[in-house]
């Protein structure tokens, strides 16, 4: 019996030799393809990152692209996602494919569409591509081979387009000439080659090849980066510290200080960095569970505001028809304007460090300049791996309003464009279920960590009551 393949928040995403299996991927491959034929489409951009099979999948995925007629341009070894976004816009094609799932764990593996402006796809079209995924496929494609001689597939050098793009877009030298010393954590993912080849004075944790990522899913947040937090804390040798998740697109950085700056903190510094400093404007957009301090700065500097459901290729399709200056995710996926309507790790970490190289401030500076625009915060998330049965209970009783029957929390607000928000004396707190993983998200901000930590205990015990 065949699987059913649906697309989550960012891609098809599925456990490597269960689901996503060689022919299932050749399955959305020849759905996407049939789906650009209709459109009229005629070439596509493939790479994928540093996950098991990767090569193997996108080979896959081109000889599937070249036998339904898509010339396509083939990535030769790993690339981030944001490469192959920008590949799209250079190469002047009309789809990308990125062979990656991202974030989650090692088992798993996906499949990303990337559209001709050089972002995600927008929903409309990720779902007439799902209506095209036949329930079964017969390889009966040439080989790559035959395919690349007959100038059907083509190879691209996605990190030397993506390497000069990076050199017409920052000031380097001055980076550089900073003294500022950073601390990269690749976390074994695809942005291992690229951002020692931009800044080769960087120290390198886990720049190397690792299809398991050592056991951890590559994603930037503070719990996965505990060897870089240390070294920072314990060395004083660092003026900061950058992590990206395993195809590059997120991001999470620390201070000198082995501190955790969160996404939150570093889009705040976006928008200060590019309205006070490079005189830019245009709007903010955020997704639901990223803070409400954007929206303060954001009325502060009168620039328009709007809060989409969560997954960036929401705040993409913004992006492409309005005159956006940064957008981003609580996640790390953030986004500024002068550069593609994608979320690139690697990018919004070399705009902080320009923008320290610039002011001539420390990363906790800076942090500290956020706080005087907008008062003091502090954000966490926990993951609560539950069962099926146990996480749509929480969401029944959130929708129902017996989440919290004694109301322990004290909320006097609720909104849920997409998850639940309790608005708090001390900040807000947010259930939201993973839409790729067996997992409840709950998200809260205070004024402090202590609050915060506070409001998340007093959320799980709200949902371990339900279990």
């Amino acid at each position: 019996m065949s699987t059913t393949i649906k697309f989550g928040t960012d891609g098809w995403r599925a456990i490597i030799a269960r689901d996503y299996t060689e022919n299932n991927v050749m399955r959305v491959a020849k759905g996407t393809a049939d789906w650009m034929n209709e459109q009229g489409m005629t070439k596509a951009v493939i790479g994928h990152d540093c996950r098991f099979g990767g090569q193997m999948f996108a080979e896959a995925t081109a000889r599937v692209f070249a036998g339904e007629g898509i010339q396509v341009h083939l990535a030769k070894g790993f690339v981030s996602t944001p490469m192959v976004s920008l590949g799209v816009v250079k190469q002047q094609a009309d789809m990308g494919i990125v062979i990656t799932a991202s974030h989650n764990p090692p088992s798993y593996n996906g499949f990303k569409l990337k559209s001709s402006f050089g972002g995600p796809t927008i929903p409309k079209d990720i779902a007439a591509v799902e209506a095209h995924i036949p329930r079964s496929l017969d390889d009966h494609y040439a080989s790559l081979d035959a395919l690349v001689e007959k100038g059907l597939i083509r190879y691209v050098d996605l990190e030397e387009i993506y390497y000069q793009h990076v050199l017409e877009g920052f000031d380097i030298p001055m980076i550089q000439a900073s003294g500022i010393r950073l601390a990269y954590d690749a976390m074994y993912g695809a942005g291992q080659r690229i951002l020692p080849r931009i800044l080769p004075d960087a120290h390198c944790l886990h720049c190397d090849d690792n299809p398991g990522f050592h056991g951890q899913a590559p994603e930037p947040i503070h719990r996965n980066l505990t060897e870089l937090s240390e070294l920072l804390a314990s060395s004083g040798q660092f003026g900061a510290g950058l992590a990206n998740d395993g195809d590059a697109d997120r991001i999470g950085m620390y201070d000198s200080k082995g501190r955790f700056v969160d996404s939150h903190h570093l889009l705040l510094l976006l928008l200060i960095y590019l309205h006070d400093y490079k005189n830019l404007r245009g709007k903010v957009v955020v997704t639901f569970s990223v803070t409400d301090k954007m929206e303060t700065l954001a009325k502060q500097y009168g620039l328009d505001f709007e809060v989409t459901r969560i997954g960036f290729k929401y705040i993409a399709e913004i992006m492409i028809e309005q005159d956006v200056l940064v957008g981003g995710e609580e996640s790390g996926g953030l986004a500024v304007k002068g550069h593609i309507p994608e979320r690139d790790g690697v990018w919004m970490g070399l705009m902080i460090l320009e923008f320290m190289a610039r002011t001539n401030k420390t990363l906790d500076q800076l942090v500290e300049m956020v706080h005087e625009k907008v008062g003091s915060f502090d954000f966490d998330r926990w993951d609560l791996h539950v069962e099926e049965a146990h996480k749509q209970a929480v969401i029944a009783a959130c929708k129902n309003d017996t989440i919290d029957p004694d109301n322990t929390l004290r909320s006097n607000r609720k909104e849920d464009l997409d998850g639940f928000k309790y608005y708090l004396p001390e900040g807000w707190l947010m259930f939201r279920p993973s839409g790729t993983e067996p997992v409840l998200r709950v998200y809260a901000q205070g004024g402090n960590m202590e609050e915060v930590q506070d409001i998340l205990k007093r959320a799980k015990t709200l949902v371990d009551r339900l279990g």
